[in-house]
């Protein structure tokens, strides 16, 4: 019988968890994954946490007590870009692969759609990482273009993808508009709804405590 996975309760990041980010971020694959530099601070992280807009979210995930990952939801402008949204995820070494991701991210979207009416998400991953790749792809998000040498890691320069995801509302009607002129609008590939492993991911998310 296969093990069964840990609860994983989403909240919302107190300035008691600056420690357990610093120790996230001072692994070796966490740190890679991002734009974060060796050895960070619990005192520049808890600064980080306090500094946190109202209208922004940083998430963690917990499994029995022990904080296992994080993303932050921010708005990535104002005026005419108050509808985009930028994310950004690190899940501690020891726990990735584990559906942590899977969580944050459902938690996240979840907001983004159904509270504050956010029409774009955006975020960058590097080209590399092929399991963030694939986990961003289930949750609808695609390739929109390459950062060549956007970044420099571990003694080179690595390129990054950007990655966007529109809301479902917007992606019916582009369906609808697509559909506009052919003879029946079931050539679709999916009629305008949400990917079934995203529904099925927010699904799960909303069961979990976000506080």
């Amino acid at each position: 019988m296969a093990a069964r996975r840990p609860t994983i309760t989403i909240r919302r990041a107190t300035v008691d968890d600056a420690e357990a980010l610093r120790a996230t971020f001072a692994q070796p694959r966490a740190m890679e994954g991002t734009l974060q530099l060796p050895y960070p601070t619990a005192e520049m992280w808890r600064k980080r946490i306090g500094d946190i807009g109202a209208d922004d979210y940083l998430l963690v995930a917990e499994v029995r007590g022990d904080v296992v990952g994080n993303l932050g939801l921010q708005a990535a402008g104002r005026g005419r870009r108050r509808h985009v949204a930028h994310v950004g995820m690190s899940v501690r070494d020891d726990w990735q692969g584990r559906g942590v991701g899977t969580a944050l991210l459902a938690a996240a979207i979840d907001i983004a759609d159904n509270w504050l009416n956010y029409r774009r998400l955006r975020l960058e991953v590097y080209t590399d990482n092929a399991a963030a790749l694939a986990l961003y792809r289930k949750f609808g998000f695609e390739v929109e273009g390459t950062l060549r040498q956007d970044a420099y890691r571990n003694g080179r320069y690595v390129d990054a993808h950007l990655m966007g995801r529109l809301h479902p509302d917007v992606e019916k009607a582009n369906a609808g508009d697509r559909s506009v002129g052919t003879m029946s609008a079931k050539g679709t590939k999916s009629g305008g709804k949400e990917p079934v492993s995203l529904r099925k991911a927010t699904r799960s998310a909303r069961k979990r405590t976000i506080a």
